[in-house]
């Protein structure tokens, strides 16, 4: 095992040498692998036979490393229409199993959002195309490339014959994008087998706060994703008939989106901000100190004006406060041109980012028993209204004390020569709770993607630079974790 001091002499050199000299055989990896259309939000056959080639990739790659892989069977996804679609499965791998060194257990994800060129890419989404220093392809950033810095990582202490610094484990999934379908069970299922050694667990599915400052991030909020479906019958009218008669379902679902949020950002439902968790000071101090250039924020996201005028403000509603987003309408005309067609029913969508201490639970009840079916009966119309939760998953957050949020500080400083900024993330990602309660070991974000990357968007991408330096950085975690002596048990 390596001295608590340091690493053994020059090896950090020539991890750092072999990574650089390798970058375009990373690259060339990582093209390879954003090839594969694993787009798991569509339910769509191909597309699902796709998720499993991405998988066996990864797989494959996992046992060239001289890992164990089990590729579990998830079984099936029962779809709102009736339809069953084959999950793909999750893989378990392992490298090394010294009792004398903590276990790191990494988190990644090879499932994408859907995809098109016609949505406005300048380049194939599925070729990654470099411009500029800058890799373009979908799931570039989110998440194939940090799951390979991972694994280039391993690869480089590998090639050069030197020991894991850690036991290492993987446990990687295809449905996140679709809410993590059959991950859950299968995490409270190995608990006791493939979790019992795990010490550490580790996610890079997040952004840095900035385009060159690295970041940690210790917290992210949850998600309920609602749809309220208006229906007067299965036909559209026509309005030249019909307008005047009806009570439209489109101007009743309107009415019902226009009633969630104020043009300031605040929401409208009562009561939705009562589990809301009060700012401490404590809290209040992480915030002053994140080092945030406003103007290069905003010109990054290419948004003329923010909601907020101060750093503090744009990052606790960001961060600590929920937020409601509308998404779209199903049903409604969207094509290019005139049609005076009046839809038969239609399907709003939006979400609420939850915070701590917010329950999914009791914000269905709030949105829908206090407040839609409450604004619907106000406007007395005969159509149908439906509401569901389709999605809810818990905010988390995490310990900065921790060990692993010690030794990644470390690394950060070793690579970049830099303190990071303790960041949470506006996202949900929904296997850090699962991690932390069923598990109940340190769960820690260690983002590599820089905050223009793009994730989800057309122009989506991972910079070479934080692609490699991102691999640099978790081979300098592994060194740093084998100072460390394990948690033993982790309590949120």
């Amino acid at each position: 095992m390596f001295s608590p001091s340091s690493p053994p002499a020059g090896l950090l050199e020539k991890v750092f040498q072999y990574i650089d000299l390798h970058q375009d055989e990373f690259v060339q990896t990582l093209k390879e692998w954003v090839a594969v259309e694993s787009d798991s939000v569509q339910p769509l056959p191909h597309l699902r036979q796709e998720l499993f080639r991405m998988m066996a990739l990864a797989a494959e790659q996992l046992r060239c490393l001289g890992a164990s892989v089990d590729s579990v069977d998830s079984g099936f996804q029962q779809l709102p229409d009736g339809q069953t679609l084959p999950i793909p499965p999750i893989i378990l791998a392992e490298l090394g199993n010294d009792p004398k060194k903590p276990t790191v257990c990494f988190y990644g994800h090879l499932d994408v959002q859907p995809a098109r060129r016609e949505d406005g890419w300048l380049t194939d989404p599925y070729t990654l195309t470099e411009v500029d220093g800058k890799l373009y392809g979908r799931g570039a950033t989110d998440n194939k490339g940090p799951v390979l810095a991972w694994i280039n990582a391993v690869s480089t202490f590998r090639a050069l014959e030197e020991d894991l610094p850690v036991n290492i484990k993987f446990i990687i999934e295809g449905m996140e994008e679709a809410g993590s379908v059959a991950l859950e069970e299968l995490v409270r299922k190995e608990k006791d087998r493939f979790f019992s050694s795990v010490d550490y667990i580790v996610i890079s599915d997040n952004l840095w706060l900035t385009q060159r400052k690295p970041a940690l991030t210790y917290g992210t909020r949850g998600n309920s994703y609602f749809r309220v479906e208006v229906k007067c019958r299965d036909q559209d009218f026509h309005s030249g008939t019909f307008g005047g008669i009806l009570h439209e379902p489109m101007a009743d679902l309107v009415a019902l989106l226009g009633s969630l949020v104020d043009s300031s950002g605040h929401i409208l439902i009562p009561g939705i901000y009562d589990q809301v968790a009060p700012l401490t000071e404590e809290e209040r101090k992480l915030y002053k100190a994140i080092d945030l250039d406003l103007e290069e924020y905003r010109n990054s996201s290419r948004v003329e004006r923010f909601l907020f005028d101060t750093k503090e403000e744009i990052l606790m509603h960001l961060w600590r406060y929920p937020s409601l987003s509308i998404h779209g309408i199903e049903g409604a005309f969207d094509e290019p041109g005139a049609k005076t067609v009046i839809p038969g029913q239609v399907i709003g969508k939006f979400s609420i980012r939850l915070v701590p201490h917010m329950n999914t639970s009791v914000v269905e009840k709030q949105v829908t028993n206090q407040h839609l079916e409450h604004v619907f009966s106000k406007r007395n119309s005969s159509n149908q209204m439906a509401v569901s939760m389709m999605l809810g998953l818990q905010p988390w957050i995490a310990n900065i004390k921790d060990n692993q949020y010690l030794a990644a500080k470390r690394a950060i400083k070793t690579v970049f020569g830099t303190e990071p900024d303790m960041i949470r993330d506006g996202s949900t990602i929904p296997i850090a709770k699962i991690f932390q309660d069923s598990i109940q070991k340190s769960v820690m974000m260690l983002p590599l993607g820089a905050v223009d990357d793009g994730e989800h968007s057309q122009k989506e991408k991972i910079n070479r630079w934080n692609y490699i330096e991102g691999s640099k950085l978790f081979a300098a975690f592994f060194l740093e974790m084998a100072k460390e002596t394990p948690n033993s048990v982790y309590f949120a």
